[in-house]
């Protein structure tokens, strides 16, 4: 009784290395985009750019409000955010894509103010869970042929980050972009070599 009582309330994570999920590519992020226009998946599109854009850990995206991301009823091209793991803010771009298809979503789900962005259909909770959101992106990532076992809710909060550190190679940026407090931290999360990192970092003070 016990053991199935500690095994039902274990972490959906428990021994899996989420901070190191792959990110999707440029053709990964259209493929989805693409599969849910055409379904007509206006939530899951609305969390699927959003997700994207934010960079957000899963706990911090799915208790968004939408006035967290909106002025009245237009949806800001920034928002500022205070984490729950590091108790900082974190500023974002919202894309105009982004906004659209927020702007979709809370129209036709007739969302105010107050309201969740993303409210669960489970009367137990009032926002989407972490858990939940999980199966959404596995959902994703499997409709397009990738090994859902590789992906994850990190997969989205890393991708724009990994795509802007390619182009860049800017770790600064990508720290504060990531929201983390120590640059370790993003050498760490981008999965790059300590020494190339810090070399980067030596070249981009000076």
């Amino acid at each position: 009784m016990n053991a199935s009582t500690t095994a039902i309330r274990e972490p959906w994570n428990k021994g899996k290395l989420v901070g190191q999920k792959t990110p999707l590519r440029l053709k990964d992020i259209w493929a989805i985009r693409v599969r849910l226009q055409l379904a007509g998946k206006t939530r899951d599109l609305a969390l699927f750019d959003l997700a994207i854009d934010s960079k957000l850990r899963a706990c911090d995206l799915v208790t968004l409000r939408v006035r967290d991301i909106s002025h009245g009823e237009r949806v800001s091209p920034r928002s500022i955010v205070m984490q729950r793991k590091t108790q900082q803010p974190v500023q974002f771009e919202i894309t105009e894509q982004t906004r659209e298809a927020l702007a979709d979503w809370i129209q036709r789900a007739r969302l105010r103010s107050e309201n969740y962005l993303f409210p669960s259909r489970l009367s137990s909770s009032e926002h989407l869970s972490t858990r939940q959101y999980a199966r959404i992106v596995k959902a994703w990532v499997t409709s397009i042929g990738l090994d859902p076992s590789i992906y994850g809710t990190h997969t989205l909060r890393r991708t724009k980050a990994s795509l802007i550190y390619r182009r860049t190679k800017n770790l600064r940026a990508v720290q504060l972009l990531l929201g983390h407090t120590k640059l370790e931290s993003t050498v760490r999360y981008l999965g790059i070599e300590v020494d190339d990192a810090l070399e980067m970092a030596e070249q981009t003070e000076a």
